[in-house]
């Protein structure tokens, strides 16, 4: 692409209008591709030959000023015409100002108006054009409904960084078509890709990327961390947990720091740092440099979890209780448990490990959540980040899992060492909230996989350096727990034990049992867990699925979920659901024209930070990628939902850390997220903690409304990304607009731009 000489354009425009009189001005052209519009800044303004017959132009305006230019300090100003309305305001400049949009146009576009002036200097209101071609010279006809406009109004006049003050009269210029002569023209419509985005570069390069728009408003300057926070996690961070009683886990939960204790500085990225290896290499190889961690190999050098070789991890696919590999464990698991078919889509493992169980997973199209605490192991979630598999830092403790009822297919601890009934042996309900935890979670007719400790007893208990009695006392405790919950054995052999929980509560037989009260049991922020059950839903027959039967995926992915179906979503329809699958079909293939690296294994681990009824994740899913749906505990709870289509995701509050480490996160989408919590809390802990949890050249998309996308903006120049504003698909009238950030790659040690070291020390 050719690049404009935006001052020199600019002049040459200026000259151009300084010498004119008239009364407006048109610059008619002929057809021109959509996919080859306008300026390098804000693309819009087309050219064609004029030696090709020109198609009906497509209806459409370009307008500028109100809500709809950038930076804030305009959105006060001027009149905006639309479809052949008019709507006037104020603006105390003496100054026009020019706004445009880079989006499709169907066939072509055949001419644009330039407008200057307070008035629309003769031209009706609400008067429509046609284009087209005679003897090689275009001409205009009222009697069409189509129109291609461009309205420049009395506002301050900003275009590549050059602001230029040009007379409040009007003028008329009219030319033959492009190639006769029209040098306005010319210079100003330089081709540009309006489907990608060409200043801003999404490819890996491990470099800086060089500063792009210069309509950023100044903004406060967030310096590099030291370097002993390249691994900070603020809601997990140890030496705060370490103040927390060690009973039941309590110091291993979330306790996140006060607002005077947050870092408010950019996590740096250690030395040596690359992007990971692309999917599927990264289930088996991890850059020593991006996790300098090597206890695990020494520490589970007989457990076959890790391997350290040269500058690099390598992952054999094995683990504890996987002696064969995991893939051998997994068709085991299979042979009961109808993995093949589509019948079990999402898992959890919980006490993960490196989460070799959830990385095999995979190529079966069963997507697992898998979590472990910030221990001894300190990188184990994070090793399992680097291999590009869902993974999040977690434990079970006293509070309840950040995940709805009823959401997972399968479930599975693998020498997880939790302790499902008791610490001393006896069973007492109070201390089987764990495994109610579970059964909570798992779905109607879900599965739960125990391999490990009590499981094979006989053969192990020394090993354990258990008694006989205890060993015993300890299986047997689980067993008549698991009746509790109605669950019934299907399987022991080996090292295995898998149960299935029944899908409605009358096939169940149970001895009384204390079921829990609360009347949602999806509201688990900071809650409690109670030693109580969780009830089935409600059915009419003993062969209905309690909650509603699936379809097996992929089908389920855009079925109509059971929780909407079932009305139990407030103001969410069947109607409403597709309406908003087809929208987010539209949105993912707008920002595939903008980056054309989405959906490629370029972002392997993504975030969707406000994801509503999942339609984000729907539209992209791949076995390329993944997403981390995340339900914000002041939106409307969607998550089970999510869930019911087949895909994973989380509670959270976005004024807190997120259970991640950095550089987490190769594209991170923010959908309405800032809209949702301006007033909730400060907009520059989100971006900050967006900034820590995103890797180095990984990509973030904003939608959201514009006047809170410059706050958003001004926040983001004074980080390390590059952002680009963009319009909306459907014009730049609609107020909700869309800007990329591209975070650049620095280091421990970088050269910062005063030539200083960076996050050392």
């Amino acid at each position: 692409m050719r690049e404009v000489n935006h001052l020199e354009t600019m002049k040459h425009l200026q000259r151009h209008l300084m010498s004119e009189s008239l009364s407006k001005m048109l610059i008619t052209t002929s057809s021109v591709s959509h996919s080859r519009l306008g300026f390098v800044l804000h693309p819009g303004f087309p050219v064609g030959s004029s030696q090709e017959p020109a198609p009906k132009c497509s209806r459409v305006s370009i307008a500028a000023g109100g809500r709809y230019l950038y930076p804030t300090d305009l959105s006060q100003s001027c009149s905006v015409v639309h479809s052949g309305r008019r709507r006037l305001a104020e603006h105390s400049s003496g100054q026009v100002a020019v706004g445009s949009s880079c989006f499709p146009f169907g066939k072509g576009i055949d001419w644009i108006r330039f407008h200057l002036g307070n008035e629309l200097a003769g031209v009706e209101v609400g008067q429509r054009w046609t284009c087209g071609m005679k003897k090689g010279r275009s001409f205009l006809s009222s009697t069409s409904d189509s129109i291609c406009e461009l309205a420049i109004y009395q506002v301050p006049f900003y275009f590549g960084g050059f602001k230029v003050d040009v007379p409040s009269t009007s003028w008329d210029l009219r030319k033959s078509g492009f190639g006769k002569g029209d040098s306005i023209a010319l210079e100003i419509t330089k081709q540009t890709d309006c489907n990608i985005i060409s200043t801003l570069d999404f490819e890996p390069h491990h470099n800086d990327v060089p500063v792009i728009d210069y309509l950023v408003p100044k903004a406060k300057e967030f310096k590099p961390c030291y370097a002993k926070y390249t691994d900070y996690t603020p809601c997990q961070e140890q030496d705060r947990a370490m103040t927390f009683p060690r009973e039941n886990m309590v110091y291993r939960e979330r306790h996140c720091p006060p607002d005077e204790e947050k870092l408010r500085c950019l996590i740096p990225a250690p030395k040596g740092y690359v992007i990971p290896f692309p999917w599927p290499r990264s289930r088996d190889y991890v850059h020593y440099a991006n996790v300098p961690y090597k206890s695990l190999t020494v520490e589970k050098a007989v457990q076959n979890w890790v391997e350290f070789q040269g500058n690099v991890f390598k992952f054999p696919g094995g683990g504890t209780m996987f002696p064969h590999g995991a893939d051998a464990y997994i068709d085991e698991l299979a042979s009961v448990i109808p993995i093949k078919d589509g019948s079990i889509r999402t898992a959890l493992d919980t006490g993960c490990g490196v989460a070799s169980w959830g990385a095999y997973l995979l190529k079966r199209n069963v997507l697992a959540m898998s979590f472990a605490p910030k221990d001894n192991h300190e990188a184990q979630v994070q090793f399992a980040l680097e291999r590009g598999v869902p993974a999040v830092i977690g434990v079970l403790g006293t509070i309840h899992l950040p995940y709805p009822s009823n959401a997972f297919d399968m479930a599975q601890c693998s020498r997880c060492l939790i302790p499902w009934t008791s610490n001393d042996g006896d069973l007492q309900l109070a201390e089987g909230m764990y495994l109610m935890e579970v059964d909570r979670v798992l779905r109607p007719g879900g599965y739960w996989i125990l391999s490990g400790p009590p499981i094979n007893w006989k053969t192990y208990y020394k090993i354990w350096k258990w008694s006989k009695e205890d060993a015993k006392a300890e299986q047997i405790n689980i067993e008549e727990l698991a009746e509790l919950l109605c669950w019934e054995k299907k399987y022991e052999k080996g090292d295995i034990a898998i149960w299935r929980k029944k899908v409605n509560a009358k096939s169940c037989r149970r001895k009384s049992v204390n079921i829990c009260e609360a009347k949602d049991a999806d509201d688990v922020w900071y809650k409690k867990m109670e030693p109580c059950v969780t009830p089935f839903p409600e059915v009419t027959s003993a062969s209905e699925v309690a909650g509603g039967k699936l379809e097996k995926f992929p089908a389920r992915l855009f079925a109509v979920p059971p929780r909407i179906a079932e009305g139990f979503v407030p103001r969410i329809t069947a109607e409403s659901y597709q309406k908003d699958n087809k929208q987010w079909k539209k949105h993912i293939n707008v920002y595939k024209r903008i980056n054309t690296l989405i959906g490629t294994a370029r972002y392997r681990n993504i975030m969707d930070m406000n994801a509503g009824l999942g339609g984000f994740a729907a539209a992209l899913e791949s076995s390329k990628s993944w997403v981390m749906n995340v339900v914000p505990t002041i939106a409307q709870n969607t998550l089970g939902v999510i869930f019911e289509r087949g895909l994973i995701g989380i509670y959270h509050d976005w004024c807190e850390g997120f259970s991640t480490y950095p550089r987490s996160y190769d594209l991170i989408h923010a959908s309405g997220v800032f809209s949702l919590y301006q007033n909730k809390c400060e907009l520059e802990d989100i971006l900050l903690e967006m900034d820590r949890i995103l890797r180095p050249e990984g990509t973030v998309i904003f939608r959201d409304e514009v006047d809170v996308l410059n706050k958003v903006r001004k926040i983001v120049g004074g980080t390390r990304w590059d952002t680009k504003m963009i319009d909306h698909e459907d014009g730049p009238l609609v107020t909700v607009k869309i800007m990329v950030a591209v975070k650049q790659y620095w280091v421990v040690g970088s050269s910062g731009g005063n030539g200083t070291s960076l996050g050392e020390s």
